[in-house]
């Protein structure tokens, strides 16, 4: 593992640095061990989303994984999908999560349209995202499609996260985000892409809006570890949009636990701070400057 320590001087959070050891791929892939009735016997992976940095300094203590998700599109852009989201975004957010944290080990959504095309595009693409962020390892929606892919990157030295299941970027072929393996023949199709995934390389898979059933097959049947995220207790890690589980939009999905209500604390301080601007009760002494003496 290799050591880090935070350059505080322009920071406005001003954290303490901190000298850490940065989690690495083959720690994380060493999380999938023995199951004892069904559960496995290693400390479950613990990964969240995060687009800036002070979200990534907040995030990082408690978190083995830190994903910068093409989820930002939505999240930080207001935009319909992920799939306009360009590797210029992913880019920038990557090194914002990257210089934010220190503990975790940061991985990067590959956008939609900067792999599919050829596996020379696919290498130049992440090898860009993991040179301009400094992130650890990229992710890549796709099951047997894009074994090839994953296969061609993990050979040259670009650790790849894997994403089978409920796949965001193909939200306009699927026809939505309802959850997918209800019929055994997607069922055994997505259980395939899992096993191809596994095969090619990636050192982790995120399985993504499925059957519990059927995520409960993946994590058995595939030798490296499985994140869930709408799937099911019994994978080998958990991971949800972080804006999600602080309850900062009204919208909750099935799959996610909100774990606080931020968006009604944003609300009522701001509101607080609206009123007392328009009372002229704000600022007082303790917030101006006056001479001394």
């Amino acid at each position: 593992m290799s050591t880090f320590t935070m350059d505080t001087a322009t920071s406005r959070a001003t954290p303490t640095p901190v000298p850490g050891k940065r989690m690495t791929v083959p720690a994380i892939r060493s999380r999938k061990v023995a199951k004892v009735d069904g559960y496995t016997t290693a400390e479950p992976i613990v990964m969240l989303t995060a687009y800036t940095m002070r979200m990534a300094q907040l995030l990082d203590p408690h978190c083995d994984l830190l994903l910068v998700g093409d989820s930002l599109g939505q999240v930080i852009y207001g935009l319909p999908s992920t799939v306009p989201v360009t590797l210029d975004m992913m880019c920038n957010h990557g090194a914002a999560v990257v210089r934010g944290s220190w503990h975790a080990l940061v991985a990067v959504d590959m956008p939609f349209g900067s792999y599919e095309g050829s596996l020379e595009q696919a290498f130049a693409s992440a090898a860009r995202v993991m040179k301009d962020s400094g992130c650890a390892a990229v992710k890549l929606e796709g099951g047997e499609a894009m074994a090839p892919t994953i296969e061609f990157l993990s050979k040259r030295g670009i650790p790849v996260i894997g994403h089978v299941g409920l796949t965001p970027q193909a939200v306009n072929q699927l026809g939505g985000y309802g959850a997918r393996g209800k019929n055994p023949a997607e069922a055994e199709r997505i259980l395939a892409d899992a096993r191809a995934v596994a095969d090619a390389g990636a050192f982790c898979m995120v399985i993504e809006g499925v059957m519990e059933e059927l995520a409960d097959d993946i994590t058995a049947a595939v030798a490296v570890p499985t994140i869930g995220i709408g799937a099911s207790a019994r994978c080998d890690g958990q991971v949800l949009v972080t804006e999600d589980m602080l309850g900062l939009f009204e919208r909750t999905p099935r799959f996610v636990k909100r774990y606080d209500d931020i968006a009604s604390r944003v609300t009522a301080a701001a509101g607080m701070y609206a009123s007392e601007v328009r009372a002229r009760s704000f600022p007082t002494d303790e917030q101006t400057y006056r001479p001394k003496g």
